[in-house]
């Protein structure tokens, strides 16, 4: 019974997913301009970080500019963003980076904060991808994705999670196929 898995997984191998918005990424990080180094007034860091988060949005999406939306909007998916990367009050730890200099100061700030955010871009593309793949099939060929998978990757999985029907990996199999591009990615770059 053919899933169209293989051409599923091609479709969100590494190199059509997390190096593209990666590059993108780079690419938002290398033409935005800032003036400073070091930014000291609280109004002035969310000011750039609202600018650059458009910014990043914008080269990573591929698009011309970002639709206008409020200072306060903005900074609030700032905020989101800085959370996720490093925790609860994410926006204060990123605002004493930006004003000390530490911990790679603003670049690197706005260097990991490019990323962060398309990665989760890339994540979602993914996440759709699969979604779309998934539902078109019947609930017989779900299964049979399901088991394919684990006859061409079952290896590359915890062996507990693979002992006996599976049943762990076929009641999470959306999560398992989310992470496919991120264990290709790991798998390539071991030995290097």
């Amino acid at each position: 019974m053919p899933t169209n898995l293989m051409q599923m997984l091609d479709s969100i191998e590494p190199d059509h997913t997390l190096h593209q918005t990666s590059a993108r990424a780079d690419a938002a990080i290398n033409t935005f301009r800032f003036d400073r180094g070091v930014i000291d007034r609280w109004d002035e860091f969310t000011t750039l970080m609202v600018r650059f988060h458009r910014h990043v949005e914008a080269v990573v999406l591929r698009m011309s500019a970002m639709p206008r939306a409020s200072h306060d909007f903005n900074w609030g998916r700032c905020v989101h963003v800085l959370m996720q990367m490093y925790g609860r009050n994410g926006e204060k730890a990123a605002f004493e980076i930006a004003r000390t200099g530490t911990d790679g100061g603003l670049r690197g700030l706005l260097r990991d904060f490019a990323r962060k955010v398309a990665a989760d871009y890339a994540d979602d593309e993914i996440s759709a991808r699969i979604v779309r793949w998934w539902t078109a099939l019947s609930p017989a060929e779900q299964f049979a994705a399901t088991s394919e998978y684990l006859a061409r990757f079952g290896h590359f999985l915890p062996s507990e999670m693979t002992e006996g029907s599976a049943a762990r990996i076929r009641d999470r199999f959306l999560q398992v196929l989310q992470q496919h591009p991120h264990l290709l990615q790991r798998l390539g770059n071991v030995g290097r």
